[in-house]
C-alpha cells in the first residue's frame, strides 16, 4: 500500500487571480532588466568587439523560440510553480514526472537565491559609484547587498494585489531609465556601430558559431531570462489561457528592443574599446553627455531598475517550493500560506534567507554563468523535451496556445540551449551535474520515506 503524505491545511486555500496584463507585463519585464544588462554591456563588447549588437540579438531570437515554449505550456497549465507544474505533467505524474518536477525544485532552492544574489551584489557595486568603498574594507559593498535582500523580503511580505501595483510603480521607474539613456545616445552619437560584420552575410555564420559568440550570449541570455516569470504567477493571473502568452511576448519584444537601442547608444558615445573596460559604464556615459550630477541621477535610477527585478525574482521564485509542497512532493512547511494575507510566506523567507548568506559570500562574476548552466538541462531542455511528450500524449485540439512552424522552434530552442551549456565550460557543466547528482539522491531517500516510485509498497 503506497503511503501519503499529508499537507498543511493553509496549503489547500486557492492563489488569487488577481494580476492582469499590465501586472504581469511589468513583472516580466522588470525581472528581465535589473541589473544585468548593465553589468554584462562592457563584458559582451570585450567578447565581440564591434560587432556585440549580434550576441544581443542572439539572445532576443532564443528568447522568442524559448517564449513559444513557454506560452504553450504556460496558457494549458496555468498553475503556481510554472516549470514544476510543466515537468511534472509532461513526464508523468507518478513516476519520472514526480523526478523530473523535484529536479526542478531542488535546483530552484540553489539557483533562485544565486539570482537573488547576482542581482544585489551588482546593486552593491553600482552603489559604489555614489558612495565609494574603501578597498580595505571588504564588508562594505557585502553590508549594502545583504541589506538590500532583507528590504525585499519586507517588501514581498504582502498580498498579491498589491504587489502588483508595487510591480507598476517600479517598471515606470525602468521603462524611463532606459528612454533616457537611449535618447542620450540618440542626441549625442559620434561614432558608427555596426550591426553585421564587415564581410555581410556571407561572414555572419562563422561568427555565430564562433567561441567569442558562445561567451558573450551566455551575458545575453542572462540578461534575458525573467521572460517567463508569469508562468510562475499562473495561478494569479486572470484569464491566464490569453494574458500568459501576451505578457511573455510583449516583455520579450519591449526589453530587446531597449536593449538594442541602449547598446547602440552607448556605442555611439564611447568606443566599444573603452566601453569594454569600465566597472560603471552607465554612470560614465551619462557622465560624459551631462555631468557628474547627471551620472549619480542615472546611478540611482539603475539602483532602482535592480532593485524592481530582484522584487520580480524573488517573488516569482517563492512559488516554485510552494506548488511543490502543495502538491504533496516537497517538504510540506514550504506549502504554508500567510493565514491572512494568502501568500507562500515560508517559502519566500527561505529563499530569501539563503539568498541573503549568498550575497555575502559570492562575487558577481562567480554565479552569472553558474546560473545558466543550472537550469539548462532540467529547465530549458527538459521542458522543450517535455512539450513534445504532452503534444504526443494529449493532442493539440485543446491547445489555448498553439506554437507556429511546430516542431521547428523545439528543435531549435534544444540545440541552442545546448550550444549556450557547452559555452559555459567543462566546470561549470560538471558543477550542474554534480547538483543534479545530488537532488536525484535526495529524491530517492524522500521517496522512499514515502513509499513512493520507485520504492512502492
Amino acid at each position: 500500500m503506497t503511503q501519503t503524505s499529508t499537507t498543511p491545511t493553509e496549503a489547500t486555500a486557492p492563489l488569487r487571480r488577481r494580476l492582469g496584463l499590465v501586472q504581469a507585463t511589468a513583472l516580466n519585464m522588470i525581472d528581465m532588466v535589473g541589473i544585468g544588462p548593465f553589468v554584462t554591456l562592457p563584458l559582451v563588447m570585450g567578447f565581440m568587439g564591434p560587432y556585440f549588437l549580434l550576441a544581443w540579438l542572439v539572445g532576443a531570437g532564443l528568447s522568442v523560440v524559448d517564449g513559444l515554449i513557454w506560452s504553450e505550456l504556460g496558457a494549458a497549465y496555468p498553475e503556481a510553480g510554472g516549470s514544476y507544474r510543466f515537468l511534472k505533467l509532461a513526464y508523468g505524474e507518478h513516476k519520472w514526472g514526480r523526478l523530473m518536477s523535484f529536479l526542478y525544485v531542488w535546483q530552484t532552492l540553489i539557483q533562485a537565491p544565486l539570482v537573488l544574489a547576482s542581482g544585489a551584489i551588482g546593486f552593491a557595486q553600482y552603489f559604489g559609484y555614489l558612495v565609494p568603498f574603501d578597498a580595505e574594507e571588504p564588508w562594505q559593498p557585502k553590508l549594502v547587498s545583504g541589506a538590500v535582500v532583507l528590504l525585499l523580503i519586507a517588501l514581498l511580505y504582502r498580498r498579491i494585489e498589491d504587489i502588483g501595483k508595487l510591480g507598476v510603480m517600479l517598471w515606470v521607474g525602468v521603462l524611463g531609465l532606459m528612454v533616457w539613456l537611449i535618447f542620450g545616445g540618440i542626441t549625442h552619437s559620434t561614432h558608427e556601430v555596426a550591426w553585421l560584420p564587415a564581410g555581410g552575410l556571407t561572414a555572419l555564420p562563422g561568427i555565430l558559431i564562433s567561441a567569442a559568440m558562445g561567451q558573450a550570449a551566455v551575458k545575453t541570455i542572462y540578461s534575458y531570462l525573467g521572460y517567463y516569470n508569469v508562468c510562475h504567477l499562473g495561478g494569479e493571473v486572470k484569464e491566464p489561457h490569453k494574458l500568459i502568452p501576451r505578457s511573455i511576448f510583449l516583455s520579450i519584444l519591449g526589453i530587446a528592443a531597449l536593449y538594442l537601442l541602449l547598446n547602440w547608444s552607448v556605442g555611439t558615445v564611447i568606443p566599444w574599446q573603452e566601453a569594454s573596460k569600465s566597472e560603471f559604464i552607465v554612470s560614465t556615459f551619462v557622465e560624459r553627455l551631462y555631468g557628474v550630477a547627471a551620472a549619480k541621477a542615472a546611478t540611482a535610477l539603475v539602483l532602482w531598475v535592480a532593485f524592481a527585478s530582484l522584487f520580480a525574482v524573488l517573488l516569482g521564485y517563492s512559488r516554485i517550493p510552494y506548488a511543490a509542497a502543495a502538491d504533496g512532493e516537497f517538504l510540506p512547511i514550504f506549502g504554508r500560506l500567510h493565514p491572512t494575507k494568502q501568500f507562500p510566506h515560508v517559502s519566500l523567507l527561505i529563499l530569501g534567507g539563503v539568498g541573503f548568506v549568498f550575497s555575502l559570500l559570492f562575487r558577481l562574476g562567480e554565479v552569472i554563468s553558474a546560473i545558466l548552466a543550472m537550469r539548462i538541462l532540467i529547465q530549458f531542455v527538459g521542458q522543450a523535451v517535455g512539450l513534445v511528450l504532452l503534444r504526443n500524449r494529449r493532442g493539440t485540439e485543446g491547445l489555448p496556445f498553439k506554437m507556429p512552424l511546430y516542431p521547428l522552434p523545439v528543435v531549435l530552442a534544444i540545440a541552442v540551449w545546448l550550444f549556450i551549456l557547452y559555452s559555459t565550460g567543462p566546470t561549470l557543466i560538471l558543477s550542474a551535474l554534480g547538483v543534479t547528482a545530488a537532488g536525484v539522491i535526495a529524491f530517492l531517500v524522500w521517496s522512499r520515506s514515502l513509499g513512493r516510485w520507485p520504492f512502492e509498497r
